[in-house]
């Protein structure tokens, strides 16, 4: 590892070596982020035209070597607390610890190992007397939570001083098929997330770019405004974010990010239907 390697706008999942595990400083969460990622193949059900995964296919990921994702876990975490990790590869002021984070190169609820998985971690973080301590977070698309067992495990996770960051970047069947790739109804998607806050503490995530030199139009803000009111008394609130790290999509050449002072804007209109809403631009 390099001692320049931990940005906010260098989220390379290969930085640690590691298979699994890897480290972000993570400016929605505020600090040290212990990532895990489960989709070692670049594999996802969803293709987000703004996603910085490098050859992002579509797929499920293959079978996770448990004993190796528990070893590299345990390492991770000792080199963190006992080791120089913080003092040789993070800034001072944000050697902080936040939480373990399922995110990675793809759907992580894609994987049939994720309810255990979460076992796992409950287990290291017990014995590193972390659990409670940090927080859980499954960075998800939302896609796959009416699952029953994946519902099950939000539950045990809701326990774990868990959390959900589910994906919401449209209103709109349009919208969803044009950021995201997928053909989605809004409505079930916002069933899938009433389903997951009522397991879960849940968060909204939002991202919104600058696509083919327009901002979001008018009727597409309305829609997702509409859309995310109908939760706005089961969710914690909205991460807003915009386009930190360049998209590694065939769309990124017609992407920009968006000035913070339209996000800031944007979040005024979120905050007015009565949702707390955070910005990171």
């Amino acid at each position: 590892m390099t001692k320049d390697f931990l940005t906010v706008t260098d989220h390379n999942r290969d930085v640690s070596g590691l298979k699994y595990i890897y480290p972000v400083i993570s400016r929605r969460a505020g600090g040290v982020s212990i990532g895990i990622n489960l989709n070692v193949n670049n594999a996802c059900n969803w293709r987000c035209i703004y996603c910085q995964v490098p050859e992002l296919t579509r797929g499920t990921p293959p079978p996770i070597d448990m004993a190796l994702l528990e070893s590299e876990l345990r390492s991770f975490l000792s080199e963190i607390i006992y080791g120089k990790f913080m003092e040789s590869f993070v800034s001072e002021t944000d050697r902080h610890l936040k939480d373990i984070a399922f995110s990675g190169n793809g759907e992580p609820t894609s994987a049939k190992e994720f309810p255990e998985v979460i076992l796992l971690v409950e287990r290291v973080l017990r014995d590193f007397n972390l659990l409670g301590g940090i927080k859980i977070r499954l960075i998800t698309n939302g896609s796959l939570i009416d699952k029953p067992e994946i519902l099950t495990s939000l539950n045990h996770l809701s326990s774990l001083n868990g959390e959900v960051w589910f994906k919401v970047d449209s209103g709109t069947k349009e919208g969803i098929s044009r950021i995201n790739d997928v053909i989605l109804n809004p409505q079930s998607h916002i069933k899938r997330l009433i389903k997951c806050a009522d397991a879960c503490p849940t968060f909204i995530q939002t991202c919104m770019v600058e696509l083919d030199g327009k901002p979001p139009s008018t009727e597409e803000i309305s829609a997702y405004l509409a859309l995310i009111s109908e939760v706005k008394h089961k969710v914690l609130g909205v991460h807003l974010y915009g386009l930190a790290r360049p998209s590694l999509q065939k769309e990124a050449p017609r992407l920009r990010r968006l000035p913070q002072e339209w996000l800031e804007n944007m979040a005024k209109k979120i905050r007015a239907i009565g949702l707390e809403t955070y910005v990171n631009p």
